[in-house]
């Protein structure tokens, strides 16, 4: 294969995107033994996992600015090295604190990598492979899912959890290098923009609060959070509508396809992102397991991802992409449905079943939904796009983990999660899965409104 511009692209995405789900993937295996050497209670338990995803949330947007302003490339380096700096504190850590603090910079460079690499593939990649580059990008994510519970499960259980951030590092530098040597140049859209200062202070604030304390709802000053969240998050709307160089183009979502794609993503991330904790715990707390059996088992939904990924990809370069997401959020509402009635005598052989319809339906949504939500903007707003997306993706997952933690803390309050629990937890994860089964229902509609919207797709962009 000749190694190419393109070819390093892909290359760096499929890394960059690998390496970064790998340890926010494998994580939830660690969870237990994080939580257990700093004494963690459920509730700051659940924020190991949630508090790296609410800070992507916060940076995704400013992400996509900066990034078209001052090149993808550049920005998928920085926010590379800020990850490694990150990991390498986490592993330092010596309090509970300290470790919370260290998975915010993890966010930090989370943030400006995801935006980055998607970006840098739209830009640099034929528009007529486009989708099937994005199918390769989104293969590293769900390869990283498959393989992190087996491989973080094993080191784990035999090493101890820093040795997951420690694992990564390594390959994270093979990625600065290849960026730095066989990539030339950089993709500027947003150079002469100046930058919205405003608009992020008032977009960051308002998804912190609102992301918080919808974590917090079962108390008053968390209704207030999510309140005051929501008002601002309005106002930054306005205001982007207002300003010559806004965070984040708010027009685009005048595309009805645009529109509907990020509202699918947004509701596919919500109903099925906290589905890995829960069968996490199920598996360790329920049914007694370690960490390196859960990983093995674990390993079925996000293979089978990985498969469909690159296909469905390829497929939406010929089929209505929206066609085949909402096909895909279908079967991914079966899976839930099964995992309403999880509890301790459920058999292991429909827990299977479930997470190979997750792993079909969700490899069947997520690459032709980020093929339609890229394909619907003009050239210059693809660093905006991929904010976009990646935004839906990461306030999603945010908000899953989110009603999790609240479900818990309402049921459990601030009890730890251990095995004497066990009906607590089954009861707990069993409304979670009711929950998320109606927001896979949102998510179909969602798709089908963007099949059946007049808007086009930019067909110039893959002429």
């Amino acid at each position: 294969m000749k190694f190419d511009n393109e070819t390093s692209v892909v290359l760096v995405s499929f890394l960059t995107s690998f390496f970064a789900v790998f340890l926010a993937a494998g994580i939830v295996i660690g969870v237990p033994s994080i939580a257990s050497e700093f004494a963690m209670n459920n509730v700051v338990q659940n924020w190991i996992i949630t508090i790296a995803l609410l800070v992507v949330a916060v940076f995704t947007l400013p992400a996509g600015q900066l990034s078209g302003k001052f090149g993808v490339k550049k920005s998928l380096i920085i926010g590379v090295v800020i990850f490694i700096v990150g990991s390498i504190g986490a592993c330092l850590a010596f309090s509970s604190e300290s470790f919370l603090f260290f998975r915010v910079i993890q966010g930090i460079g989370g943030a400006f990598s995801n935006v980055s690499a998607m970006a840098m593939v739209v830009q640099a990649i034929n528009p007529k492979n486009r989708g099937k580059a994005l199918g390769l990008t989104v293969t590293g994510v769900y390869l990283a899912g498959s393989l992190s519970p087996v491989i973080c499960g094993f080191l784990v259980y035999n090493f101890g959890w820093r040795s997951m951030f420690y694992f990564t590092i390594p390959f994270f530098l093979v990625c600065i290098a290849l960026m730095i040597w066989k990539i030339p140049g950089d993709w500027k859209t947003y150079e002469n923009d100046k930058i919205d200062s405003i608009g992020y202070l008032i977009y960051g604030i308002g998804i912190l609060l609102f992301i918080y304390g919808f974590t917090s709802l079962m108390n008053f000053m968390g209704q207030v959070c999510v309140l005051i969240g929501f008002i601002l998050l309005v106002v930054f709307g306005y205001y982007e509508t207002r300003t010559v160089s806004p965070a984040f183009n708010m027009r685009l979502f005048k595309n009805m396809k645009f529109t509907s794609s990020n509202i699918a993503a947004l509701c596919s991330y919500l109903a099925v992102a906290a589905l890995t904790t829960i069968l996490n715990y199920h598996f360790q707390y329920v049914r007694g397991w370690n960490a390196q059996m859960s990983g093995l088992i674990l390993i079925i939904t996000p293979i089978i991802m990985a498969f469909m990924a690159p296909n469905s990809g390829k497929l939406s370069d010929r089929i209505h992409p929206q066609k085949l997401a909402a096909i895909g959020m279908t079967i991914a509402t079966f899976a839930l449905f099964i995992l309403i009635f999880l509890d301790a005598n459920t058999p292991i052989y429909l827990i299977v079943l479930a997470m190979v319809l997750q792993g079909i339906g969700m490899g069947l949504f997520t690459s032709p939904n980020t093929n339609a939500i890229m394909s619907s903007v003009p050239p210059k707003e693809t660093p905006n796009a991929s904010a976009a997306q990646s935004a839906m993706r990461t306030i999603g997952q945010t908000m899953s983990l989110g009603l999790l933690t609240l479900v818990f803390a309402w049921i459990m309050g601030t009890l730890p999660l251990e095995t004497k629990y066990a009906g607590m937890i089954v009861q707990s994860s069993q409304i979670v899965c009711i929950i998320c089964t109606v927001i896979c229902i949102i998510a179909i509609l969602a798709s089908l409104v963007g099949v059946k919207s007049t808007d086009e797709f930019n067909i110039e962009q893959a002429g």
